[in-house]
């Protein structure tokens, strides 16, 4: 009877530690985590429509290595590039425009940090920075596991 509730406890805490998940920012939070303590910002766009989007999620967002290193190493931040939400950060307001005119309508603050010159906005995109706020890397593709892990790790 013992062994079997130490088996119990054990099967317990191993779940529960499985279960681990990244812990998403908006940018109210990540404005205050980062007046209290700077570390490089990982910020993922998506759209619920994005097939890539939901396929990342389920995979590599759910894989261990990634929501340690990004645990550990980065502020995690998690956007709909669709949301109609005010955003204010750093005292600057960021809206939705297109709202009114598009059917797959942009905000303002995903198109700022997601843009590329002469190229339209694509989805998933993830945005690396560092502890001044600077761009150092930037994806605009689906991203395996694999491939995710190599990037988080390279920027750190």
């Amino acid at each position: 009877m013992k062994y079997l509730f130490l088996l119990s406890l054990l099967f317990y805490c191993g779940s529960n530690f499985a279960q681990a998940e990244i812990d998403w920012l908006n940018f109210k939070q990540l404005q205050e985590k980062l007046h209290q303590e700077t570390k490089p910002v990982f910020i993922y766009f998506y759209a619920d429509w994005c097939v890539f989007c939901k396929k990342m999620d389920r995979h590599a967002f759910q894989n261990q290595e990634v929501i340690k290193t990004l645990s550990e190493n980065f502020y995690a931040l998690k956007m709909n590039a669709e949301t109609t939400d005010t955003i204010i950060f750093e005292r600057n307001t960021f809206i939705n425009e297109e709202v009114e005119t598009h059917r797959n309508p942009t905000h303002q603050l995903a198109k700022l940090l997601a843009s590329r010159k002469n190229q339209a906005f694509t989805l998933p995109a993830i945005i690396l920075l560092n502890n001044d706020f600077k761009v150092i890397n930037r994806k605009f593709t689906y991203l395996t596991t694999e491939k995710m892990l190599q990037l988080i790790k390279i920027s750190r």
